[in-house]
């Protein structure tokens, strides 16, 4: 069921293990944050929604932007600056004080928006062409898969931060947000060298 073959290709492993990571990421955010916003910050369940939309308007006009982008730099580097981006933000967000102005709270939103549409074009299209032509289905599958990984991982560790942590579990998962993005930062840089390895492709 999982074309393992395809793994022996460090670009494609380093750009599943950057997706998991990235997805992983943008799970612990995306649960925690409505937490976040009405229960640490006492922001109301209206505010709370206006405060989520910078991220995905943010990421919508980034993606066409950095696909664009991706024809001329190397992944590697275009991943590594998005997701260092979006895990700056998440510890901005972590680090927001007791009662933030609604500006301090967007444009920490819009950093996560634009680290992660600048990070994921790029990584879409390193996955898909570090594959043989004739595997494009199996490659597709693992983007589907990581995603899930990533997804649902994060979802249960923001789950496991507001058991261990309390009131203070959506900051905690928010901090673990941005280690996990530093994480696929790293993996996304590594594709550096791998790039320039026999036969690997960029």
């Amino acid at each position: 069921m999982i074309p393992v073959d395809l793994f022996r290709r460090p670009m494609f492993t380093l750009s599943a293990a950057t997706a998991m990571c990235s997805f992983a990421a943008q799970g612990l955010a995306f649960v925690s944050l409505p937490f976040y916003f009405e229960d640490v910050l006492g922001r109301s369940q209206v505010e709370t929604g206006f405060f989520m939309t910078p991220w995905p308007v943010v990421v919508g006009i980034m993606a066409p932007i950095a696909g664009r982008l991706s024809d001329r730099y190397p992944v590697g580097i275009l991943g590594g600056l998005g997701l260092a981006l979006m895990g700056a933000g998440l510890a901005l967000l972590a680090m927001l004080p007791a009662s933030p102005d609604i500006a301090d709270i967007i444009w920490r939103m819009g950093v996560c928006g634009l680290g992660f549409g600048f990070y994921q074009a790029p990584n879409l299209k390193a996955l898909m062409s570090s594959a043989p032509p004739g595997r494009s289905g199996s490659a597709s599958g693992i983007v589907a898969t990581a995603r899930l990984i990533g997804q649902t991982s994060g979802a249960a560790l923001a789950a496991l931060c507001f058991v261990l942590a309390g009131r203070n579990g959506p900051t905690f998962a928010l901090t673990l947000g941005a280690g996990f993005a530093t994480l696929g930062c790293i993996m996304s840089l590594l594709r550096l060298g791998a790039a320039s390895g026999p036969g690997a492709q960029r």
